[in-house]
């Protein structure tokens, strides 16, 4: 037995029945449910925001513009990061290397969960610190981006900008083609 469905008039709803009386001059009153759910929803969302910039302010700066710092023994630290980069690799030369904010000479004295603590010997250019702290990509990405591999005792000639190592051989074990290189760049 098929029984169908029956609509009466009065039971289909029509398009004057979904429309509201709300208006300007009637204030708050009589607004239908969605607009205030819109508008706690709009407010909600500016609070949040609000809060993620308020939590999140400041976090990623360092302590001074240039990332250097001072430890409780009166030691001066740079910490550098060799991270990837979007650019291809060239071959280091004195225009690219003179443009780095930082540059020096030095041996590492550490090297501890990724992080390699050098100790200066010679600063090209850049604020002299007692140590530098360079925190290494892990060994696949090093490979892939000619990263500097920082083993304890070695000697390295390391250059930097916004506190991002210079890789693709800018930057690396302590060898007489680099030396000369850096010594052409901040000659003078």
């Amino acid at each position: 037995m098929i029984r169908g469905l029956m609509w009466h008039r009065d039971d289909v709803p029509t398009d004057d029945d979904t429309l509201t009386d709300e208006s300007r001059e009637t204030g708050t009153r009589d607004r239908s449910p969605l607009t205030w759910l819109v508008a706690i929803a709009v407010v909600l969302l500016i609070a949040v925001a609000a809060l993620f910039v308020l939590l999140n302010r400041g976090s990623d700066e360092p302590e001074t513009p240039d990332g250097t710092g001072s430890n409780a023994d009166g030691t001066t630290t740079a910490e550098l990061v060799a991270s990837p980069s979007t650019e291809r690799c060239m071959l280091p030369n004195v225009e690219v290397l003179k443009a780095q904010a930082l540059a020096f000479d030095g041996v590492v004295r550490s090297v501890t969960k990724g992080e390699a603590t050098l100790e200066p010997t010679r600063f090209f250019t850049g604020d002299e610190t007692d140590v530098v702290v360079v925190k290494a990509p892990d060994a696949d990405l090093q490979a892939l981006l000619a990263a500097v591999d920082f083993r304890e005792g070695e000697r390295y000639l390391v250059s930097a900008t916004d506190g991002q190592v210079t890789l693709c051989g800018f930057s690396g074990p302590y060898t007489e083609d680099l030396a000369a290189l850096y010594g052409k760049a901040f000659a003078g």
